[in-house]
């Protein structure tokens, strides 16, 4: 899928990348999607009441993220133009997701998230996979002392 990718989850420093990629994807008048990921949990699809709750999980984490990208939107919206935006939850790993996701893509855009004493020099799990495994550039939106 052509354009940028953006990977949110909720947190601070995924509003940063998103509002990073909005901004990005209006300069370069690309299409953007927005994608949060349900996490899978071990042994998931094993019961039918766990597979329907993971279909809710999923539903709810779209409707948050499609919220959170019409905020943003709003924001970034008299100032600039708009890039065409897609917001879709999948149900897997993250990275493995926005890997998955960002096939033919232009870019992918990520929050870092450090962890310890020594987060300015650390990323998260996701954000460091993402970048040693991507097909196409990878922005990392740095924490700010949040």
């Amino acid at each position: 899928m052509p354009g940028i990718i953006v990977g949110i989850d909720g947190s601070a420093h995924s509003r940063q990348a998103l509002e990073w990629a909005v901004n990005e994807a209006s300069v370069r008048h690309v299409p953007l999607t927005v994608l949060t990921v349900n996490q899978a949990v071990a042994g998931y699809w094993t019961s039918s009441v766990a597979y329907r709750r993971g279909l809710q999980r999923t539903k709810q984490a779209r409707e948050a993220a499609q919220v959170e990208a019409d905020t943003v939107l709003k924001q970034v919206g008299k100032a600039s133009w708009l890039p065409p935006v897609m917001v879709r939850a999948v149900t897997g790993l993250p990275a493995e997701e926005l890997l998955n996701a960002a096939a033919g893509a232009d870019m992918i855009v990520v929050g870092s998230h450090g962890a310890g004493g020594f987060k300015q020099l650390m990323m998260g799990s996701v954000s460091s996979q993402v970048t040693h495994h991507a097909h196409c550039p990878v922005v990392v939106i740095p924490a700010d002392d949040l």
